[in-house]
């Protein structure tokens, strides 16, 4: 299938579940009469820019074949490392969060040196460094919270007139970038072009190598701006920050039409499958649906996106 083909079939993925969003936001609006009040829907756009924010990396690395598992154990570890430099070291604001990028950016390429120099299957390879992590997350504070952060910190998350300007602002930006880089950029190309065929893609001179970590070192860098978003919102870090995130990125890219086979995907897809999650989980708290009800749905939700995506890939290959 070529890139053009792949392209066209995306789109009209995205146009599938935009519709389906829209059928999801009239039932809940119809069940609950407080989900489309201006303030719920505010709490919503707030709360889905953190995970926007990781599934946006996670778009690159899935569009690739692979998958990381440490997202989570990042954001959680990488906002330790800010809260220590700010409470206990009492480092400027501004070393602070530059320091947490480069943590977060770091661990992403470490997942890419491992899976690029060792062969270890992605799955395996962040496995691995989701616990090391989340332990030593654990292990510098002894299991204990950092709370209370300068001024200049917790701004980050303020709203203005109710609305969470600094956190949409990233959002878009993060968006637009992404959006280039992907459609207009060798990196994008490159990105499906090993997705799809990654012998093909090496024996057309591509540096598999180089895409890998770069893809890597991308969403390290996403997981680093989500922990400044998080940390600042809660006004604490704690080890246990950020669990289960990596499911919330991981069942947003696959709703949002994005082959977990790699080669096929698009941006517009993850942004409205991060909707589609983050109205779900605030539409299910509207319904006071326990915790754990609402994670046995959003995994559902994944192994039903990754079946139809498996039966629409047969479909095309009998097409053929």
């Amino acid at each position: 299938m070529t890139l053009k083909k792949v392209r066209l079939t995306s789109n009209s993925n995205t146009l599938g579940i935009t519709s389906a969003f829209i059928a999801l936001c009239v039932i809940l609006a119809i069940l609950s009469g407080n989900f489309l009040k201006p303030t719920n829907l505010l709490n919503i756009l707030q709360q889905v820019s953190i995970n926007f924010t990781i599934a946006i990396g996670m778009t690159f690395i899935i569009l690739l074949g692979c998958i990381d598992l440490s997202v989570g154990s990042n954001v959680a570890f990488t906002g330790l490392v800010m809260a220590i430099m700010m409470k206990t070291l009492l480092m400027p604001v501004w070393v602070a969060v530059l320091t947490g990028l480069i943590v977060a950016s770091l661990i992403g390429l470490l997942n890419g040196f491992l899976v690029t120099n060792f062969d270890l299957p992605p799955f395996i390879a962040t496995l691995g460094t989701m616990s090391i992590a989340r332990g030593a997350a654990y292990t510098i504070t002894r299991g204990q919270p950092l709370y209370t952060f300068p001024h200049e910190f917790l701004v980050i998350s303020e709203r203005i007139w109710g609305i969470p300007v600094f956190a949409l602002m990233i959002m878009i930006v993060l968006f637009a970038l992404a959006w280039y880089v992907l459609k207009y950029t060798r990196l994008g190309r490159y990105t499906y072009a090993i997705g799809g065929n990654e012998n093909c893609a090496k024996l057309s001179g591509i540096n598999v190598k180089a895409v890998k970590m770069a893809a890597f070192a991308i969403i390290g860098l996403c997981c680093g701006i989500a922990s400044i978003l998080l940390t600042s919102r809660l006004d604490s870090a704690v080890p246990t920050n950020a669990d289960g995130y990596e499911m919330d990125a991981i069942a947003a890219v696959v709703i949002g039409g994005t082959s977990m086979s790699g080669g096929e995907g698009s941006l517009p897809g993850t942004l409205i499958g991060v909707l589609i999650i983050g109205v779900i989980g605030n539409g299910l708290n509207l319904l006071s649906v326990p915790q754990g009800a609402q994670r046995m749905v959003k995994g559902l939700i994944i192994v039903i996106a990754v079946i139809i995506d498996v039966m629409r890939r047969r479909s095309m290959a009998k097409a053929r």
